[in-house]
């Protein structure tokens, strides 16, 4: 019976502690994020292996798992440690006795944290370079550089004895030159802005002369035009620019001698073209009504007994104002009245007319013009 009691209160305590290391583990692990890491090899990568983040202990590799071609690592971060969104995973060397470890890059700035359970892709992932792999392709660089490869009928070691004929002595220049190119660099990255803008807008102009096909290859036919009818007439044209500039030289001479008198006639000019200004509205109206005129003259004269005819409309005639009709006739005196009764009844022409032809007005020759 005592025996079974021992044995019972043994298996009780395995119990316990397997229950309490497991809760202290769940305890550890509250808080913490876990993040599924995938990659082509692992090698030097075990569970307990350090996970950092810039050289610095953040959590730990709880499995590694082959699945396939790729390998799976779990990792644990620290609780309270940031990662941020789209960070990824790379297996570090730090030398070839050392234990290896993985970091996350990049450090967390701001921005989106990563979340629990993520998954970082093989393609973004990376490991380094084994030694058997950097061995592996030394020897292959040899043999393809080698007396069985390139250098196989000496082209190589030419190629290097010419270079390096080249290259003595001008070990100053070729560094002036990769600093000026540097220079260039930096000058580039701070106008990348304007470059990206410069090339946007040709595309925009190559755009346009696309869309515009037809029409840029009308203008260059007319071009084409052009030029050609200048280099058929190419003598004639170079004749009547040198007879141009035989007149143009003549031109100055005759201006540089008669300076003065040009001078002058143009200052005596100023007051003329300043009176034609200031009585255009009488120069409007004389080129108006002198035409008029002129037909009258030409209407009033006898050609067969060389004479002028016509008489003067005296209703229109007065020292106070112009008198028509009855008015006219209201201040003549009784003798005038008189002798005006005796005077024979005779047609008088219409006023403003001559005889033989009636004369035109200004009022008609306006309706005319109408």
């Amino acid at each position: 019976m005592k025996m079974k009691r021992i044995v019972g209160m043994g298996a009780g305590l395995v119990v316990v502690a397997v229950a309490v290391t497991g809760g202290v583990m769940a305890m550890d692990d509250e808080g913490t994020t876990t993040i599924t890491a995938y990659f082509d090899q692992a090698t030097g990568v075990y569970a307990g292996s350090d996970l950092r983040i810039l050289g610095v202990r953040v959590g730990r590799v709880e499995s590694v798992t082959p699945r396939g071609e790729e390998v799976e690592v779990t990792l644990r971060v620290d609780k309270g440690v940031k990662v941020p969104k789209g960070a990824h995973a790379v297996v570090v060397a730090p030398s070839l006795v050392a234990d290896r470890y993985i970091q996350l890059a990049p450090a967390y700035d701001g921005g989106p944290l990563i979340e629990d359970d993520a998954v970082l892709p093989a393609a973004k992932n990376a490991t380094p370079v084994e030694v058997d792999q950097l061995y592996d392709s030394i020897t292959k660089l040899s043999k393809a550089l080698g007396p069985e490869g390139a250098n196989a009928n000496g082209a190589l070691s030419g190629l290097l004895d010419t270079g390096a004929k080249n290259l003595d002595g001008n070990g100053k220049a070729i560094g002036d030159s990769i600093e000026q190119f540097g220079k260039a660099t930096k000058t580039l990255d701070r106008s990348s802005g304007n470059l990206f803008d410069t090339l946007s807008y040709l595309q925009t102009f190559t755009t346009m002369l696309k869309e515009n096909d037809g029409n840029v290859r009308a203008a260059e036919q007319q071009l084409n035009t052009v030029t050609g009818f200048l280099a058929d007439d190419k003598e004639n044209l170079g004749a009547a620019l040198k007879e141009l500039g035989t007149a143009l030289g003549q031109v100055k001479g005759f201006i540089q001698k008669n300076r003065g008198a040009l001078k002058a006639n143009v200052e005596a000019l100023v007051p003329i073209t300043q009176t034609l200004v200031d009585q255009r509205a009488s120069l409007a109206e004389s080129l108006d009504t002198l035409p008029l005129a002129a037909d009258n003259v030409l209407n009033a004269y006898d050609p067969a007994h060389r004479t002028l005819n016509g008489r003067t409309n005296l209703n229109e005639l007065s020292m106070g104002g112009p008198l028509t009709g009855a008015a006219a006739l209201a201040g003549l005196t009784p003798v005038d009245t008189a002798r005006r009764k005796a005077l024979p009844a005779l047609p008088l022409p219409a006023v403003g007319t001559v005889y033989g032809t009636p004369a035109r007005t200004a009022t008609d020759k306006k309706g005319a013009n109408r």
